[in-house]
C-alpha cells in the first residue's frame, strides 16, 4: 500500500528552555529519517516547526489532513503543550506516538532545561480525558534500541490500521459446499469496518483465464517465465503450465479492475471443473508479490492476511496455513499445512520447490505446491467473528524439525499449545490462520487499539 506517512509533530511548552528543544527536535528528526517512513513536518507553518501555540492549530491540523497521514508522531522535545496534542489528535483520529527522550541530570544550579518525562504524565491523562488511543515508547534516550524498536513498531502499526480502513476483498466464487467455518456476515463487515467485497464468478475468472492462455500476452509471458524460474515443473504438461500463468494474470488484472487489497477464492472444488488445475502455486506467488490469497473462500482469512502483512511492512511474505496435526513427538508444536500456498521465497534451502498434483482427486490435478518452508521466528494471525462481536488470535512461535508431508508446510512450537488449542476451539476462530516470519504480536495487539471493537486473545 505504499509508504507510510507519519505527521511529525514535536512539541514543547514555553516554561522550558526553547533551545534545547529545538536541538532535539533536530536530532530526533535526523533519527527517523532513515527508518522507512514519509515525513510531514510543521516547519513551514509554526513559527519554530514545533506545536506550542494554539494560535498555529488549525494550520497544523489543515496541513496533516491535506498530507493524509498515516499516523502523529508527539515527540515532547520538553515537557510539550498537552492540550495541543490532545486537540490534533482528536481531531485527526489517527494512530499516535507518544515520546520523549530520556532527562540529563539538572543543571548545576538545579534547573531542569526539558522534565520530558514530566509532561508525558500530563498527556497520557489528556489523551485519555479525549478517548484518543495512543501507543507509548518508553522514556529512554535516542541512541537506546527501544525508541528505534518502538518507533518501526509504530509503523506496523499505522499500516495496518490504514490497511483495514481501505480494505477490498476479491470474493472469487461462494464458498466451498459443507465449509460452514468460513460463513460471514458481509453485509456486518461493511456497516462495521467498512470493509468491502467484490464478489464475481467463477465462471468470470475461467473466461478470462482462457482468454489470456489464448491470447498470450505480455504479462501471460512473463507468468511463464517466473514459473520457469521459480519452481520445477518437470512431469506436468505445457498446457496446465499455461493455465497457470493465464490464471495468475487473470486474478491480478481483475484484482486491478475492482482496487482490491486481497483476494479469497473458493479453490476447492469447482475450480478443478472448469479449469482442469489447483490454484495453489498461484495462490503462492501471487501472496510473494504482496497480493494475499486465501483459500476457501475465507473472507475472515483475507482480512487476517493483509493486517498481518501490513503490520509486519512486508518484511517477509504471508503464508496461509491450516492448523492441521500436532507432532508425533513435541507436545508444544503443531503442522501449519495446506495444498501449495506458500510463497516459494519462503522455501527451507534444502527443499526443493516443485509443481504437483493434488493427492486427494482422482485425476491429481496439477497446481499444487512441495516445500518445506524455512524455520525461525514466526507470527500466526487470525481475525475472526460471530453474533456481531470481533476478536483477534494472536500468537507467537518458531520453526522446529518434524516429520516430512505432502504440500507446503511447516512445524510451529509455541509455548503452551494446549492454551492455543482450547482457545482457537472455544473462540470465534476456525482452522485457518495466517502467518509470517518475525515477532509481530505487539504491533498486532497495538492495532486493537485503533479498532476498539476487535477483541483480542494474546497467546
Amino acid at each position: 500500500m505504499g509508504q507510510v506517512r507519519i505527521g511529525f509533530l514535536p512539541t514543547r511548552r514555553n516554561v522550558f528552555s526553547k533551545e534545547e528543544a529545538q536541538r532535539y527536535k533536530k536530532l530526533i528528526m535526523e533519527k527517523i529519517m532513515p527508518l522507512g517512513a514519509q515525513l510531514v513536518d510543521i516547519e513551514d507553518i509554526t513559527r519554530e516547526g514545533l506545536l506550542f501555540d494554539e494560535k498555529e492549530l488549525p494550520l497544523v491540523i489543515e496541513k496533516m489532513k491535506t498530507h493524509k497521514v498515516d499516523g502523529l508522531f508527539f515527540p515532547h522535545c520538553n515537557f510539550g503543550t498537552e492540550d495541543l496534542v490532545a486537540k490534533v489528535a482528536r481531531e485527526l483520529e489517527k494512530p499516535v506516538l507518544l515520546w520523549g527522550p530520556r532527562d540529563d541530570a539538572p543543571l548545576a544550579d538545579g534547573l531542569r532545561t526539558r522534565d520530558t518525562q514530566c509532561g508525558l504524565f500530563a498527556t497520557g491523562k489528556v489523551l485519555r480525558r479525549f478517548n484518543v488511543p495512543f501507543t507509548y515508547i518508553e522514556n529512554c534516550r535516542l541512541d537506546d534500541r527501544a525508541f528505534i524498536d518502538g518507533y518501526r513498531k509504530f509503523l506496523g502499526v499505522c499500516s495496518a490500521v490504514r490497511a483495514f480502513r481501505r480494505i477490498r476483498i476479491l470474493q472469487i466464487g461462494p464458498r466451498p459446499d459443507g465449509f460452514w467455518s468460513v460463513i460471514c456476515n458481509e453485509g456486518e463487515l461493511l456497516e462495521k469496518f467498512n470493509i468491502h467485497t467484490f464478489p464475481i464468478s467463477l465462471i468470470d475468472l475461467v473466461e478470462l483465464t482462457l482468454k489470456i492462455k489464448e491470447e498470450q500476452g505480455q504479462e501471460f509471458q512473463e507468468a511463464m517465465e517466473k514459473f520457469a524460474n521459480t519452481v520445477s515443473i518437470a512431469g506436468n504438461s505445457d498446457e496446465d503450465v499455461q493455465k497457470l500463468a493465464a490464471l495468475k494474470v487473470a486474478i491480478k488484472k481483475i484484482c486491478s479492475e475492482h482496487d482490491c487489497t486481497c483476494v479469497a477464492i473458493q479453490c476447492w472444488n469447482a475450480l478443478q471443473t472448469g479449469l482442469g488445475i489447483m490454484p495453489c502455486i498461484v495462490n503462492a506467488m501471487l501472496a510473494e508479490e504482496g497480493l494475499p490469497v486465501v483459500c476457501e473462500t475465507d473472507i475472515h482469512g483475507a482480512i487476517t492476511a493483509i493486517l498481518l502483512q501490513e503490520a509486519s511492512l512486508s518484511a517477509s511474505p504471508v503464508f496461509f496455513a491450516d492448523l492441521t496435526v500436532r507432532h508425533p513427538e513435541n507436545d508444544n508444536a503443531e503442522l501449519l499445512w495446506h495444498c501449495g500456498n506458500f510463497p516459494p521465497l519462503l522455501a527451507d534451502e534444502n527443499s526443493v520447490r516443485e509443481l504437483g498434483r493434488h493427492f486427494i482427486f482422482p485425476d491429481h490435478k496439477c497446481g499444487t505446491g512441495e516445500w518445506k518452508i524455512k524455520d525461525g521466528n514466526v507470527t500466526i494471525l487470525r481475525f475472526d467473528g460471530d453474533h456481531g462481536e470481533y476478536r483477534m488470535f494472536i500468537g507467537e512461535g518458531k520453526g522446529v524439525d518434524g516429520p516430512k508431508t505432502k504440500g507446503t508446510y511447516m512445524w510451529l512450537e509455541v509455548d503452551d499449545w494446549v492454551k492455543w488449542e482450547k482457545t482457537l476451539v472455544e473462540g470465534p476462530y476456525i482452522h485457518h490462520c495466517a502467518g509470517v516470519h518475525g515477532n509481530y504480536a505487539d504491533v498486532l495487539e497495538e492495532v486493537c487499539k485503533y479498532i476498539p471493537s476487535i477483541k483480542v486473545d494474546r497467546m
